[in-house]
């Protein structure tokens, strides 16, 4: 099921709420995509159906500026996705229950463990391939960093798409 929820910044958020088939989930769950990636990427469908045949519903959502939400990706950070993820842990506790389970992609890995401690009902965490650290995308940033650090936005490439960060 299509849905949209609000962010804190007021950009509407595209999400889409997989149910269970024939019976009540167990537990909700977030799956926070990957760095430019969106809430329809392959490996993040497949994740998520394989999660509702064993009785988990699964919100997947874009992030700010990603996908079909709302914003510019170039206003976004690291902070700003977690703050997504809170939106729509809230969301969920507003309009079903609140989530005992996060799942990220990469960056989106990263994300759901920083989220996690703000998240009282998530009692297990998934972060598959999550970055160590900055050095994972460095060389995306090579040539753009003082640009960036000086407050203009830059494009990058990402598996031959382009990108305004």
């Amino acid at each position: 099921m299509l849905l949209t929820f609000t962010n804190r910044n007021g950009y509407e958020l595209s999400a889409s709420l997989e149910l269970p088939v024939n019976q009540h989930p167990h537990t909700f769950a977030i799956f926070a995509h990957c760095f430019t990636c969106n809430k329809n990427h392959t490996a993040v469908q497949q994740i998520s159906r394989a999660l509702n045949v064993n009785g988990i519903a699964v919100l997947r959502f874009d992030f700010t500026g990603l996908g079909d939400s709302e914003g510019d990706f170039a206003e976004t950070d690291f902070s700003s996705n977690v703050e997504d993820l809170r939106a729509a842990a809230h969301f969920l506790e507003e309009n079903y229950r609140a989530p005992g389970l996060l799942i990220g992609h990469s960056l989106g890995g990263a994300a759901v463990l920083a989220a996690a401690a703000q998240l009282p009902s998530v009692k297990a965490v998934a972060s598959i391939g999550a970055p160590a650290g900055p050095a994972q995308i460095e060389h995306l940033l090579q040539g753009k960093l003082e640009k960036m650090l000086a407050g203009e936005s830059a494009e990058v490439r990402i598996s031959g798409s382009k990108f305004k960060v």
